[in-house]
């Protein structure tokens, strides 16, 4: 198959797998209090850079879908795509679920105190807390699984 297919395929598919896992948990990624099911993806840019566009393309869609207006679709999703890109540039498997933990707490967790109004540092602190549960309790132990059959995969 062609490269520049299978990138294209590969960032699709990781799209909609993103999307669908929103979509179908609905409120339990968009609240204040959060664990977006979903985040549990973003190490598979440490796989592959077509993760990239596949989950900034997926965290539009999810957004426009069951997010929180247009602050939500700009915000988060420009959230996820430079948290994996860091994940891409992480060096090391245990890191890699960090740059989304970071990024998506201070990003999603300022935008979302803004819009539902709570303070700042609540929201910081839930969204980091459900993004440590999506990205190391699930997508810590996937990136181990995926790790012993990446050449299937990737």
């Amino acid at each position: 198959m062609n490269e520049k297919l299978r990138f294209m395929t590969r960032a699709a598919v990781i799209a909609a797998m993103y999307a669908t896992l929103t979509i179908v948990l609905g409120p339990l990624g968009s609240e204040v209090i959060q664990v977006r099911v979903s985040e549990a993806l973003t190490i598979l840019p440490f796989f592959t850079s077509a993760a990239i566009p596949g989950l900034f393309v997926g965290c539009i869609v999810a957004n426009v879908i069951i997010g929180n207006g247009i602050l939500d679709i700009i915000f988060g999703s420009l959230a996820t795509l430079v948290a994996a890109f860091l994940t891409y540039k992480m060096p090391k498997k245990f890191l890699a679920p960090l740059p989304p933990v970071i990024i998506n707490a201070l990003v999603v967790g300022i935008m979302l105190g803004y819009l539902f109004g709570t303070p700042y540092w609540f929201a910081i602190l839930t969204v980091g807390a459900g993004q440590l549960i999506a990205c190391y309790v699930l997508g810590y132990p996937l990136l181990m699984v995926l790790e012993k059959y990446r050449n299937r995969f990737f």
